[in-house]
């Protein structure tokens, strides 16, 4: 007879406590590749101008609000930061949680970031947590209300300050195109999880979809960026756009800057204003959304055993 869940594990990428620390952080990202030192600055201006990321905070949050409505633990890992994903699950050991369900706070799924997570629970487990990693959930039901109930509500407030019925301009973290190319199935999640939304939301008469924040250290990411998707909409006579991420469920940098800073900056150049909805962070409706996707997995973990392959990639 399968033993019931002890707790569940809440996984995301991580952010840097303060500037300083981002040359540190940086280096987890790339997994201590070199980074030019312009690319360095960048990303500690970025930071500096918004203060402090809030997405460990925010996560926590999150955590607090899933252990209340389940009644059971909820911990927190991060790939590139602290918490890091191994002493959190080294924590659970010494708590004496043996079984427990993974999320990861990425609804869709790409090697780039939710199998790194994988690999990092998988390395960290060894033969002492048996756990059920959800490996997408960006259709999920209650996850897409709660990104429709946001978007309904920053349309109402946008059109009232507009006067008219703006386009919506739906976002994700872009991704290498070698990635796509070798089958990830990123793009395709994170457009269908709009899609989705947009079912959900009346009076929707133009929407598009763009990946932001492609990578400032060369290769070809996947488009189209936001900045020509801005472009597009003011050649086609709009003078303002409402911009949804749904590809993150919290405030963090790539929000508080690239959308909130540089893009409505951008927007504002060309004689456009600039909305944007409120991220998910830890509102009711994204708990549900948590709370829900876990009860259905909790009756189905089943011992694991990670290969020594990935033992030694963790290692």
């Amino acid at each position: 007879m399968t033993k019931p869940v002890q707790a569940i594990l809440l996984v995301a990428h991580g952010t840097p406590d303060k500037p300083e620390d981002v040359p540190a952080y940086m280096r987890n990202v790339t997994s201590g590749r070199a980074i030019p030192d312009t690319v360095m600055e960048e990303v500690k201006h970025r930071y500096g101008l918004i203060g402090r990321s809030p997405l460990t905070d925010i996560t926590m949050q999150q955590a607090a609000g899933l252990a209340k409505e389940l009644a059971l633990p909820v911990y927190v890992g991060m790939r590139n930061w602290k918490p890091y994903i191994a002493d959190t699950v080294k924590d659970m050991v010494t708590a004496g949680i043996s079984r427990a369900v993974v999320i990861c706070l990425a609804p869709q799924n790409s090697r780039t970031s939710v199998g790194l997570y994988r690999l990092a629970v998988s390395g960290a487990a060894g033969g002492s947590l048996a756990f059920d990693f959800v490996e997408s959930w960006h259709d999920h039901p209650l996850l897409i209300k709660a990104f429709a109930d946001k978007l309904r509500a920053a349309l109402a407030c946008a059109r009232a300050e507009s006067k008219t019925n703006i386009p919506v301009i739906f976002t994700a973290h872009s991704v290498p195109e070698r990635t796509i190319a070798d089958g990830d199935p990123y793009s395709a999640q994170a457009q269908e999880t709009a899609a989705l939304v947009v079912k959900q939301v009346d009076g929707i008469q133009d929407w598009r979809f763009a990946f932001q924040s492609q990578g400032m250290s060369g290769g070809a990411w996947i488009g189209p960026t936001v900045e020509a998707t801005i472009d597009g909409l003011r050649d086609a006579g709009h003078k303002a756009v409402l911009v949804q991420p749904v590809g993150f469920v919290c405030d963090h940098v790539e929000v508080l800057y690239d959308i909130d800073i540089l893009f409505r900056q951008y927007a504002a150049e060309r004689g456009m204003k600039l909305f944007r909805t409120e991220s998910l962070n830890s509102s009711p409706g994204f708990i549900n959304a948590l709370a829900a996707l876990a009860r259905s997995r909790m009756a189905g973990v089943q011992d694991h055993s990670p290969s020594p392959a990935i033992h030694s990639s963790a290692s």
